[in-house]
């Protein structure tokens, strides 16, 4: 039985008509229902932030220093390479939706909703990636929200990245906890 509820399926002969038109817009079909500036907008956000995370998280590998920093630093050095594929895959969306991806070095920090923070020790240097991290998951759940079904495309993608986020978070949140055990570890 036919859900009622359910909007109408085009016909192959239909679908293939609307996928001559407009060939030049690539993946944008007539029917994508976003608002595509204000996607690529978030989208070179997002970017901004996870090359901001990822730098902060390059100095906090080669500065962490103390009794358990080689681990720590273990964990930045992970955690950088993770932002920078978070990055790639932004700027990767960004050019599939027809735009530029913004890498310039002049305003990351301006539109990267994560702060550059550097931490004078350790238990700071880690404080402040989960301050980061925090600020993503918050904005890319807003994000996903603003998106719903408009672009399930971008949406999945900021959804898998949000999973990686709150996994860093409960990471960091972690590796607070066993350093503030440990006297003299920061």
């Amino acid at each position: 039985m036919a859900n009622s509820h359910a909007p109408a399926l085009s016909d192959t002969k239909a679908l293939r008509q609307r996928a001559r038109r407009h060939i030049e817009a690539g993946a944008v079909t007539e029917d994508y229902r976003a608002d595509r500036d204000t996607i690529l907008r978030l989208l070179n956000e997002a970017l901004a932030t996870e090359i901001v995370c990822s730098l902060r998280y390059k100095r906090h590998y080669y500065t962490a220093k103390g009794l358990a920093s080689a681990s720590i630093a273990a964990e930045f050095l992970e955690h950088a390479q993770e932002e920078e594929a978070h990055g790639d895959r932004f700027a990767e969306r960004i050019t599939q939706l027809g735009g530029d991806p913004d890498f310039s070095p002049a305003t990351l920090v301006e539109r990267s909703h994560a702060e550059y923070v550097e931490g004078r020790n350790l238990l700071e240097m880690i404080k402040e990636d989960l301050v980061a991290e925090r600020v993503a998951i918050e904005s890319y759940r807003e994000i996903v929200r603003y998106i719903g079904e408009n672009d399930p495309t971008t949406r999945r993608l900021f959804e898998e990245v949000l999973a990686v986020e709150e996994q860093h978070a409960n990471e960091l949140l972690d590796l607070t906890q066993q350093l503030g055990s440990q006297p003299g570890a920061n």
